[in-house]
């Protein structure tokens, strides 16, 4: 196949062909979770980074690996523990003796982070020391040490996972950490049907094979092609006032803001309603998002980035609930 071209119109016909394979592989492993994996396909085409959130039991591991598989991308795991140290993460530096000269000089070793798709298992399991060493990789797209940085291949993509059950043990990621994440991602049970057929097919000597959905030069191809896609300035401002109406004490935000949350969704929320609703245009063949696009993405985007007040948690009011209200209160047009 030629290299995608992003600024080629046709190119979005190409991208809304290679999504449909994907998302027709990626079903052959993972049974259900039509949602997520159309989620984990925006983050992607976005260039961002994904928090997924579920139960022990929901694939969320088989998932990103599936999914390193049908985009033929350099996959690396990373299980965090608590004795877990950045070096481990990042990579250290070793002494090794020239033998040409006797001289012992340092050699960067390249951690697990030096990959396409870095699976970080568990990542509220250690401290946040440790949790930090992903911050430069997923903001900068490069690792510094000992004064030398080095850069991350393209596609650069963290997936992390959280079970929200266990909590003995784990360490809440911070607010500078979370809101690195492009998209905050329940994972649900699987519907009475859909487990029937997991059980099925994983109970099974055979197991089904993924075939290339898209080359890792035409997932980069289509990132570029999502950024050029124009948005209207109307969608821009209602992913803006849908963002500045999550924080309290504002003239014009909502009664029920300033009643249950403590503090809202700052800029970069804005960033990624926008982003994620070009890639969801994107995605259907469209050539511009719709502020319904927006809406779409305004759960996966603000849920982590809202905190409620003791008054929402005393009457049971959650963080989907009050972006459900906010979809509703803020209008489309000022």
């Amino acid at each position: 196949m030629a290299a995608i071209d992003s600024t080629d119109p046709a190119t979005g016909e190409l991208l809304r062909s290679a999504c449909a394979r994907f998302r027709q592989e990626v079903a052959k492993v993972i049974i259900g979770q039509d949602a997520i994996i159309e989620q984990v396909l925006v983050c992607l085409l976005a260039r961002g980074h994904a928090l997924l959130i579920g139960v022990p039991g929901l694939a969320k591991s088989l998932l990103i690996q599936t999914l390193a598989r049908a985009l033929d991308l350099d996959f690396r795991r990373i299980q965090f523990t608590p004795d877990l140290m950045p070096g481990d993460i990042t990579g250290t530096e070793i002494i090794e003796e020239d033998h040409s000269t006797g001289r012992r000089v340092f050699r960067f070793v390249k951690g697990p982070v030096f990959a396409n798709v870095v699976l970080a298992d568990e990542i509220n399991r250690t401290p946040p020391k440790t949790q930090a060493a992903l911050l430069e990789a997923m903001q900068e797209q490069h690792v510094t040490a000992s004064g030398q940085t080095y850069g991350l291949d393209a596609p650069f993509f963290v997936l992390a996972t959280q079970n929200p059950i266990e909590q003995e043990g784990t360490y809440p990621l911070p607010e500078a950490q979370l809101d690195r994440f492009m998209l905050n991602l329940w994972l649900d049970y699987p519907t009475f049907d859909q487990e029937v057929e997991v059980v099925r097919t994983t109970t099974a000597l055979a197991t089904a094979k993924v075939a290339l959905a898209m080359s890792k030069s035409d997932l980069v191809g289509f990132q570029d092609f999502v950024r050029q896609i124009p948005v209207a300035n109307n969608v821009i401002a209602y992913a803006v006032r849908l963002s500045a109406a999550t924080r309290p004490s504002r003239n014009g935000v909502p009664d029920f803001v300033d009643s249950y949350i403590a503090y809202g969704a700052g800029p970069r929320a804005s960033q990624y309603l926008v982003l994620g609703a070009k890639a969801l245009a994107a995605m259907d063949g469209r050539l511009t998002p719709k502020i319904a696009d927006v809406q779409a993405m305004a759960l996966p985007v603000l849920r982590h980035r809202i905190i409620a007040n003791f008054n929402a948690e005393a009457d049971g009011v959650t963080i989907p609930d009050l972006i459900s209200q906010l979809i509703v209160a803020v209008p489309a047009q000022p």
